[in-house]
């Protein structure tokens, strides 16, 4: 074969590859994939054997997946989870090296950045990008709650069923089934009543 032709080959291969990673649906290699589950393109995906993802759910483009198994010289043991009929939408960051779960039925705006875990800031260590990760807790989102455009959960946030976060907020706590939450730290704002059917002010419910 040519020195020509041998290029031609590898550039005809590497063409082959991108598109591929383009179209197809899913990265190869993840702990486990539902039926009908899509992570579009453009994606980064990083410690797929540490990521779930269930039937019919969506992660939408420019997403970022981090299961983040080893850093700075450190060993992690992550679990990124993402139940069925999930949508996650463009933009959105989720960074473990332990747990995030997102259980079913929940949607997620765009932007929205969830973590369970911080560099290390200790100014006598060096450079922070080289410094260890710091485990703070993990995060749970249960089933049926939304979360509003550029919002975050910080580690150690667990938000019960049929939560609302509104857009913009910054969660450092966490909250039970049924609460309407919102601001920088986000406070709870409405509790949604089974009796009466409607939200209602948390001051009502005193």
């Amino acid at each position: 074969m040519h020195q020509t032709e041998k290029i031609s080959t590898v550039l005809k291969r590497k063409i082959y590859f991108f598109l591929k990673r383009l179209v197809h649906p899913l990265p190869l290699g993840l702990a486990r994939a539902g039926q009908g589950a899509v992570i579009l393109c453009p994606r980064r995906v990083e410690g797929p054997s540490y990521i779930e993802i269930g039937e019919r759910s969506v992660v939408s483009k420019y997403s970022w997946l981090g299961a983040i198994n080893s850093y700075a010289g450190i060993r992690y043991q992550p679990r990124l989870l993402i139940g069925n009929d999930v949508y996650i939408g463009q933009y959105s960051s989720l960074q473990c090296i332990s747990n995030i779960i997102i259980e079913d039925n929940c949607v997620l705006s765009e932007y929205i950045y969830i973590s369970d875990c911080a560099h290390g800031v200790d100014p006598k260590a060096g450079l922070i990008m080289h410094q260890k990760l710091e485990h703070k807790g993990d995060v749970l989102i249960q089933s049926h709650t939304f979360i509003g455009y550029r919002a975050c959960i910080m580690p150690g946030v667990t938000l019960g069923r049929h939560c609302v976060v509104g857009a913009n907020s910054v969660v450092t706590r966490s909250f039970p089934d049924f609460s309407m939450i919102a601001g920088v730290p986000a406070r709870l704002i409405k509790i949604y009543s089974p009796e009466r059917g409607e939200w209602i002010r948390a001051e009502e419910t005193h």
